[in-house]
């Protein structure tokens, strides 16, 4: 096994799609799970606080850097297979996330062809079960192999050990920064057939390619993967270094999920006016975004050098700004949207501190 050497003082903002952050005091690139194992003992010894980083697309670090060791997973490989009437797409966690969709509609095999265009890295995928425009990560996931972070050892969890529910899973809340996900394993549908559950999609669709609704198979999800990242392109919602809009984590907001009745006390509150809604499984789904407009942050909202995007209100933007600036913005509007609406919006993306240490959400 080579032992991967480590680089010293390195820019974080250059590893992250929002562009932020300080240097890390160490930086190194694995590409086997004994290379992680030989930087995790390392950081032991030297008593290094460790971050794991991906694609740096949800991750924002602080101004100050990061004072101890970065692992950035750099593991490849993936493998589809057939049998019977089901498709098995075996991939490592260093894997880019869009490359894998489009390697699985290029096999014609649906179930995340809705999840085109998401940045990042294939093991950040099950941390937050990734949703988008109708799919979420969660439907497709048989299991994922871990290397457990203290005892060195690798372990594998089923789709239900997993412990998944909206934007949730055991790996984001009881077992954060317990596990390094090293692979997944999906189950998909050979020539598949596109499942458009999305109001926005299905009308995009339609106005441009109708017959490939009724089609299976490479074009028909290639058709779907058009129009996606179309949708996304259109809000800023593809890392593009030409988009100075995009030079963000996506998503800030969690879309709140209240109680039927917290959702009768906001209806209330608000008159009733105009307020959108969707079924949720333990209640109603409120839209953050709607929230955040009419806290008053609209699109194109700026403060200083940080601002919401033009194209999308839940994204915050980095227009040559700072973590600092960038996270006042946010607790602005959290403050805001709780004292009009008292309604907590939790954020999407991990913020770490100097030591290591989460910065509260609040």
């Amino acid at each position: 096994m080579t032992t991967p050497g480590f680089d010293r003082n390195v820019p974080l903002a250059e590893h992250t799609t929002i562009r932020l952050g300080g240097p890390a005091s160490h930086f190194v690139t694995v590409t086997s799970i004994d290379q992680i194992r030989t930087c995790l003992r390392r950081a032991a010894e030297n008593q290094w606080p460790v971050q794991i980083l991906g694609g740096g697309s949800n991750i924002i670090f602080s101004d100050d850097g990061f004072n101890g060791l970065v692992i950035r997973i750099g593991l490849s490989g993936i493998e589809y297979t057939e049998k019977g009437d089901e498709g098995f797409l075996r991939v490592a966690s260093g894997e880019n996330w869009d490359d894998v969709v489009r390697f699985a509609i290029q096999k014609g095999a649906s179930g995340i062809e809705c999840l085109s265009g998401i940045p990042g890295l294939a093991g950040a995928v099950p941390v937050q079960n990734v949703g988008a425009y109708g799919q979420e990560v969660r439907e497709t996931i048989i299991s994922v192999k871990v290397l457990d972070r203290t005892t060195l050892q690798e372990r594998e969890f089923s789709n239900e050990e997993c412990d998944f529910s909206y934007r949730q899973s055991r790996f984001k809340q009881n077992d954060r920064e317990r596990f390094v996900i090293t692979e997944v394993l999906l189950r998909l549908s050979p020539n598949g057939k596109p499942a458009i559950r999305y109001d926005e999609l299905q009308r995009h669709i339609e106005s441009t390619s109708k017959n490939i609704l009724n089609q299976r198979g490479p074009a028909a999800l290639t058709a779907i993967r058009a129009s996606v990242m179309a949708l996304r392109k259109r809000k800023s919602m593809v890392a593009d270094s030409a988009d100075l809009h995009s030079r963000s984590c996506g998503s800030f907001f969690m879309n709140p999920v209240l109680t039927r009745a917290e959702f009768r006390s906001l209806q209330h509150r608000v008159n009733n006016t105009d307020l959108p809604y969707f079924p949720a499984d333990k209640g109603v789904k409120v839209p953050a975004a709607w929230l955040v407009e009419q806290a008053g942050f609209h699109k194109g909202y700026r403060s200083g050098n940080v601002g919401v995007s033009v194209n999308h209100s839940l994204a915050l933007v980095n227009y040559g700004g700072t973590t600092n600036e960038l996270l006042a913005l946010a607790n602005a509007i959290q403050r805001e949207v709780h004292e009009q609406f008292n309604i907590s919006l939790q954020r999407e993306p991990v913020i770490v501190g100097s030591t290591g240490i989460p910065v509260s959400p609040n």
